[in-house]
């Protein structure tokens, strides 16, 4: 399926979908990945609803990355782990932000995105 949603996604863009680039925890290079980027206040997220897998895995040893969204545009950010509390449910309601039928899946889901999802927030580091 990604040739096909990449394609469309480098196009004309695919709501909150991102190019998530983080560097790989066993081995040179990178992981890049397709997923939603979640805003809350002004703060951006990113996260997994089934728990850790290996781009989030990733992304927990290096800390880092890159964001670059179907136009172009790129930024840099460190990113931190979010432990249970306030923030990391606010990241878990915004997933309302993911287009149909992401949003409903998560919805449904909410339950289990709570008791094991793993999000980081991602902070900006690209000079401005």
């Amino acid at each position: 399926m990604d040739p096909l949603v990449r394609g469309m996604w480098s196009r004309r863009g695919i709501g909150n979908v991102v190019e998530l680039t983080v560097p790989r925890r066993n081995g040179p290079g990178t992981r890049t990945r397709l997923i939603g980027v979640l805003h809350v206040k002004g703060r951006s997220y990113v996260g997994h609803p089934n728990g850790d897998v290996g781009w989030t895995r990733d992304l927990e040893v290096a800390r880092h990355g890159t964001v670059r969204y179907h136009n172009g545009v790129e930024w840099s950010f460190v990113a931190t782990r979010l432990p249970p509390g306030e923030e990391r449910e606010q990241a878990i309601r915004a997933t309302g932000q993911h287009p149909f039928p992401g949003n409903l899946v998560y919805r449904l889901g909410r339950r289990q995105v709570a008791a094991v999802g793993v999000y980081f927030r991602l902070d900006d580091t690209t000079a401005r």
